[in-house]
């Protein structure tokens, strides 16, 4: 079985990873417990940016390696869900980023009649915002056209998984906690709530770093998209009414025509965050093979997917050099 890999889990940081292994000629297999459809993936808002995900040194790289692959995908938005959209992160200034930021292009300080009511400074960017349920799609029909074949299966250990590949990738997201042993990996719950869009075109973030609340909305196709929770260890994945109302009036503050908007639904998901950082290492397997691990990516997920994608492939042909 030299050369073939088996990814499990099927997420954005699966299909991606599966989709640049695939490409680069290995045959790849994904083992998912759920359509990507039904993933924390599905849920994300999702807004191209470096959001509670570490370490620092490290993420500025796999977030513009990403950066450049949506900046080409934002050319086809209908087919790959990507579109390259101008909004503003209030409360946030160039000081309080990394290296990447002078990369971006277009970020700059946010000009005072751009701010609303309240805030005294921000960022004004133009930035992939990405429909996932339309991403991923697009994902996997990339990778079953490069070979690729998913299966809905649970797996229970990765010595099961090291039976049907030699290499092993573990995506699994929060689910690493048991599969991997890793108590470090730790839910960070998010709840959101979808709206008809009264005509918003810019998105809007603001992150209150004192609490467990943010408000951001992102209009997305079909819906408004308005946030945000970020509540540490909380495994509760049935939307809160009460926490519902408070993300509304949140964001009717910053565009008050929001109240009246018509609620679509609600979500509520649980990013995988680990203190040390996003886990990309390889181990042995019993019987000789290797288990690659690509998960821990917190908030960031669809920020740094390609960046990651392309480090774990990195150990992938380091572990088996084939084809």
């Amino acid at each position: 079985m030299s050369g073939d890999v088996l990814v499990v889990g099927g997420g954005v940081v699966g299909l991606t990873t599966a989709v640049v292994l695939a490409e680069s000629g290995r045959g790849v297999h994904m083992w998912t417990r759920e359509p990507a459809e039904e993933t924390t993936s599905a849920v994300a808002g999702a807004l191209w940016w470096p959001y509670r995900i570490e370490p620092q040194e490290l993420v500025g790289d796999w977030s513009l390696a990403s950066l450049r692959v949506y900046e080409k995908l934002a050319a086809r938005p209908e087919e790959t869900g990507v579109r390259l959209v101008a909004g503003i992160h209030a409360d946030v200034r160039p000081a309080d980023l990394g290296p990447w930021a002078a990369q971006v292009e277009g970020l700059r300080e946010a000009e005072a009649d751009e701010l609303p009511d309240g805030y005294a400074g921000g960022l004004w960017a133009r930035i992939p915002l990405i429909d996932m349920p339309v991403h991923l799609g697009w994902l996997r029909r990339r990778f079953e056209a490069a070979g690729g074949t998913v299966e809905l299966r649970t797996v229970s250990s990765f010595a099961q998984a090291a039976k049907r590949a030699r290499v092993v990738v573990n995506c699994t997201g929060l689910g690493a906690r048991e599969l991997a042993l890793d108590d470090q990996l730790r839910p960070v719950r998010g709840q959101l709530v979808l709206v008809e869009n009264p005509g918003i075109e810019e998105w809007f973030t603001a992150a209150d770093h004192a609490s467990a609340t943010t408000t951001y909305f992102f209009p997305q196709p079909g819906r408004l998209i308005l946030g945000g929770t970020a509540e540490d260890d909380d495994w509760r994945l049935t939307p809160d009414p009460a926490t519902a109302e408070q993300i509304v009036a949140r964001c009717a503050r910053i565009r008050p025509e929001i109240a009246g908007a018509r609620i679509l639904g609600h979500r509520a998901a649980l990013r995988p965050a680990r203190p040390q950082g996003v886990r990309i290492e390889a181990e042995p397997l019993p019987g000789g093979g290797v288990l690659v691990h690509n998960y821990g990516h917190g908030g960031a997920g669809v920020t740094v997917a390609w960046g990651c994608a392309h480090a774990a492939a990195r150990l992938v042909r380091r572990a088996d050099p084939a084809p």
